[in-house]
């Protein structure tokens, strides 16, 4: 009976996420701010575990992630995004505007990146925020589970 709540309470509480419209997902690393930084602002390893992308940290500047997070050989843009902020080390901010799966389209967010030391680590942060359909945070969500998981494979090979 305890197994059938816990998994009743995770479907609940991802549910109750959803609805929120927004996604929020958490990290610890054994790495500096500056080395999980580098993964999140330097367009050559952002593309190696989200998409590929013209990234450039600086406020202002309009990127595209493009080929889905799939990696797959679909060159059409993902996103079209701005970078909105800019505090190195600590917060990268910017627009993400997709295609609704609800409708076909466009709709705009925001993502927020906030890095935390803690000890010799980091704690990393992501909110997701602006959704105006479920079904798209769901969507994300799902995204963004199966890319963070190659983010945490190559942070996890830096050497601290």
């Amino acid at each position: 009976m305890t197994r059938n709540f816990k998994v009743t309470y995770i479907w609940v509480t991802q549910k109750l996420r959803i609805m929120e419209k927004e996604i929020k997902k958490n990290w610890q690393f054994s790495q500096s701010p500056l080395e999980v930084w580098e993964y999140l602002t330097q367009a050559e390893l952002l593309e190696q575990w989200l998409m590929k992308c013209d990234f450039q940290p600086v406020v202002g500047h309009k990127f595209r992630f493009v080929g889905g997070c799939d990696h797959g050989g679909d060159e059409k843009a993902a996103a079209h995004c701005e970078v909105l902020e800019l505090k190195p080390h600590t917060r990268v901010s910017y627009s993400w505007q997709a295609v609704s799966a609800l409708d076909n389209q466009p709709f705009d967010s925001t993502v927020i990146w906030t890095l935390t030391p803690k000890g010799s680590g980091t704690a990393l942060e992501l909110l997701h925020t602006g959704f105006r359909a479920v079904e798209d945070v769901a969507t994300h969500n799902d995204g963004w589970t199966r890319l963070s998981h190659k983010m945490v494979e190559l942070l996890s090979a830096v050497e601290k």
